[in-house]
This record gives C-alpha cells, structure tokens and sequence, in this order.
C-alpha cells in the first residue's frame, strides 16, 4: 500500500494532552490519541472497489495481509497517529454533553487526486469517550452500514463512503432490543471514509463550554480544508459557512424524502458539517408510504425522527449549530435571515423534488393539490413507496383508465383498495393525465426522466437482514450481491428482478426487518 498521508487534524487542531486511555472528560482539546485494539482473527468479508481507486490503492492491494491489518486495526501505517474526535451533542431534543468517537478511531487521512479522505474504523476498541460501552461493533450493524453506505452514493444521496468490512474474529455481547436478553455476536469493524468526520455537536462542545478560543480553532480549520472557497476567517465568512451548511443539510434531506430514506436518529452528534449522510444505526426505507414511521425502537413513542419529520428536524439541528456559531458572529439577524431561508427553501425545493418524482418539467399552480391528494391517497391503504412511483413511470396520458393496474403491484392488500378508494385514485389519475398535457414530453421521455429520480432497488431492511442470516453461518455471497444490485440502484437489472419486491410478510415484524434498535 503506498498512500498519500496527510495529518491536517492532528497537527493544525489540539490534542489530549492526557494519553491513558480511560473514560473522561476531555477539555480544551478536538480529539484524543488512542490505538485501535488487537483482534483475534481478522477476515476480509468486502472490499468497495470504487473506494480502493479513490484512495489510490489497487485490487491487489486489497489481498495483502498489510490491508487486513491496516482495516482491522492491527496495523497502523508509519506517519500516522490514531485519534478519537471529541464532541457533543442533543440526543432526542435533550442536551446530552460531551460525546465524542465511543467506538470510532479515525486512522488519518490520505490524498488522492486533489481529493482528501478521512479513514475511520468503527468497533475498533474503546476510546475515552466510550463512556460505559466497550467500542466495538458486530456483525449485523456492520452489514447494514457498509452496504448502505456505498448505497446511498449511488442513489446520488450525500453521504460518507465505506472501503472495507471484516470480521474481527472476536465475540461481542449485546443486547439487541434493550430487553434483557443479551447474547455474543460476531464482531466486525467497518472502514468508513469521508473528507470529514466533523459534525454539529463539534462546534456545540466548545460553544457549551465557553471555549471560545478552540471554538474559533476549529471553525478556522473548517473553512481552511473545507469551504476555501468562502475565503479567509472573518465575521461574514463565519455567516457564509453557516448558510451553505445549512443548504447542505436542506439538499441532503430532500434527497432522503426522495427515496424514502429514514435516517432513524437525527441527533446533532449526526449531523455532518458537511451535509453528508453520517452514522448508519437504526435507519430504514419506507416500506408502506408513512408520514409518521419511525424505524428506531428507542423513538417508537414520541416518533420525533419520523419521515416526515426529517426536513423540522435538520433545522432544530441548525438552530442549535447557530447558537454554536454565535459567540463569533454576535448578531442574531443574519442568523435568522439564514434559518428563515431554509423554511422557504424547504418548500420551494420539495416541490420541486415531488415534480422530478411525477416526471413533470414545466411549473404549474395546480401542482401543490396534485401532489397533496397524491400523498393523502397514499396513505389510504398500505401503499410501496418505491414500487408505487417506479411503477407509475409506466403511465400514458391518453389512458387514465388504466393507471389503478399500472401501480396495483404496489398495494400491500389489494383487497383493502375498496370502491371509494379506487374512485379517488381513479380521480387522481385523470388530474394527473390532464396535468401531463401542459408538458411537452412523449411519455417514453417522461418515463426516463422519473427513473432516474426514482430508484427501482433500494436497500430494504429485510434485505440487509437476509445478507446478515447468510453471514452469521459464513455465507457472504448475499452481501455481495446486494453490494453490485445497489451500484446501480435506477436501472431495471433483470437478472437482480427478485430484489424489486414489498417486503414479504415474514419480514413485518422480525427484529432487524421492521424496526431497529441503537444497539451495534
């Protein structure tokens, strides 16, 4: 391996000065030095090919044993000193305090082709911001967060990246659901990678306790590597920063309710600074079209992080990002002016997005009430979201009639699609087919145009669940499958047709399938 080293983190940001590895408070400092902890009997299980070429590796690279150790921490490359971020967050609304990587330990940063890349292990060990967990990972939530990963940047989602996952060949305890009833899983150790790591709750650390000078450390840091374009630290680039990280966080979730994607927990610890899609827990796919779905069991109650919550609560995360920036900046009406902009920017670009999703190119003042009675109609009865709208590409203008067959694939019970339902979408297929008159398109035109918005194969959660079964008796074939499906998640892939399909009824409500909990 012959990779382009670079230590920007480590040398222009403080350090721990404390090098003990043991649960604290950590002050005045962006991260801690710690070392990946030694694994029994390290497997390769998946390498991302795309990822390797990035980092300027090769497929042989990936089949040395230097790989597995350098992925599995049990080899730390010459230049390079581990670390642990330091941080904090709101956890569910609440403030929980200092954070930090509890089982993350970034292992530097690498440059190829003008581009800069983080390498992070998660599950490689404890770090001092473990708290009472071990920092390790397992299997499952391994499985889930290296295929969602490299899934969502082929759906064209911001998101971090993941290069490699193995098993670490260690016994991990835990307790899936939070019941009591803890068992030993296989252990495994993700590599992620991103530009940055650095969220939300890195900024709020240091605003909370009136750090003001580390504070502006790392805000300076930020733009340097990361908004250079913005220009040299000053009171107007602070505001500048603020607002195109805000539009990141608009885009990147009106590209979650594209697809249908529920990150599951939002808190600002979550929240990457740079609009990314970070931390792979307790996330999920609409299966059945649900404002109010939730796939976290810890948020079943209060449903906060729900689908259609997401767009409310990326700006309850700025709000809070804000009151971070704000000893630097000392004036509110920018701020605000800012905040305020996502609020009207969220609704000019949802509609926007629901248009891309109906095929619609031109603009039109009976849009919102199309797609209102379309969202409303959804919800009648237990309706795919990502059959529904791959289907309806198949509709011909000149033959509403037909529009209940053309997405009938998509209704979980279709005997549940009473009369009165089917008036309604009988109803919405003719506003619909008078609406596609106005457009200028043939409807082969309009049918490529919405299935390149509107994925064929997303990663279900009991897909991922089989790819985990398959796994946990040594049979890592369903992962890779998965793996190339996913690469290219808007092309009809007939030989993958088995994967465009509801989730089967064995999957309502298996652990793992239906709901998720935090537990990794």
């Amino acid at each position: 391996m012959n990779l382009q080293i670079k230590n920007k983190f480590t040398t222009e940001l403080p350090a721990d000065p404390i090098l003990e590895n043991t649960r604290r408070q950590v002050y005045n400092s962006c991260y801690s030095y710690v070392k990946p902890k030694s694994t029994s009997n390290p497997e390769l299980l998946h390498v991302s090919p795309e990822m390797l070429e990035n980092l300027g590796m090769k497929e042989e690279d990936s089949k040395s044993k230097l790989f597995l150790k350098f992925v599995t921490g049990n080899h730390v490359v010459k230049g390079t000193k581990p670390y642990a971020m330091n941080y904090a967050g709101h956890q569910f609304g609440n403030w929980a305090g200092q954070l930090g990587d509890g089982r993350a330990i970034n292992l530097g940063e690498v440059e190829h082709n003008s581009m800069q890349w983080t390498l992070q292990l998660k599950g490689a060990g404890e770090t001092p911001y473990s708290r009472t967990a071990d920092g390790l990972a397992v299997l499952r939530s391994s499985i889930r967060e290296y295929l969602c990963s490299e899934a969502m940047h082929h759906l064209g989602v911001p998101t971090t990246r993941a290069l490699a996952l193995a098993l670490t060949g260690d016994q991990v305890i835990r307790d899936v659901m939070y019941n009591g009833n803890s068992a030993y899983e296989k252990g495994a150790i993700v590599t992620r990678v991103s530009p940055s790591f650095l969220r939300f709750g890195n900024y709020e650390l240091f605003a909370a306790r009136q750090d003001i000078n580390t504070l502006k450390t790392l805000v300076d840091f930020t733009l340097k590597h990361h908004f250079s374009h913005l220009g040299k630290p000053s009171k107007d680039t602070y505001i500048q920063f603020f607002a195109e990280v805000s539009q990141r966080t608009l885009d990147m979730i009106i590209h979650w309710q594209r697809v249908g994607f529920v990150h599951g927990v939002m808190n600002t610890d979550n929240m990457s600074i740079l609009g990314l899609t970070i931390d792979y827990g307790p996330y999920g796919w609409l299966e059945g079209f649900d404002f109010g779905w939730t796939p976290n069991t810890t948020d079943s109650q209060y449903k906060r992080y729900r689908f259609a919550n997401q767009p409310n609560i990326g700006l309850w995360n700025l709000y809070q990002l804000a009151n971070a920036l704000y000893p630097l900046i000392e004036e509110a009406e920018p701020i605000e002016t800012i905040l305020n902009q996502y609020k009207t920017d969220f609704d000019a670009k949802s509609l926007q997005m629901m248009r891309t999703k109906l095929g619609l190119q031109t603009v039109n003042e009976s849009d919102k009430s199309l797609i209102q009675d379309l969202e409303d109609y959804l919800q009648l009865t237990e309706t795919d979201m990502t059959i529904f709208f791959r289907n309806l590409a198949n509709f011909h203008k000149t033959e509403p009639s037909k529009g209940l067959k053309i997405i009938n694939e998509a209704f979980y019970n279709s005997v549940e699609v009473s009369d009165s339902i089917s008036e309604k979408w009988d109803y919405w297929f003719n506003q619909y087919a008078k609406r596609l008159q106005d457009e200028s398109v043939t409807d082969e035109q309009r049918k490529t145009s919405m299935n390149k918005v509107n994925p064929k194969y997303v990663l279900r959660n009991y897909m991922a669940q089989l790819a985990i079964d398959a796994a946990n008796i040594g049979d890592y074939n369903v992962i890779d499958e998965l793996f190339q499906l996913l690469k290219q998640p808007y092309e009809e892939q007939p030989e993958f047709e088995k994967w465009y399909a509801k989730r089967p009824e064995w999957a309502r409500h298996k652990v793992g399938c239906s709901m998720l909990s935090c537990s990794s």
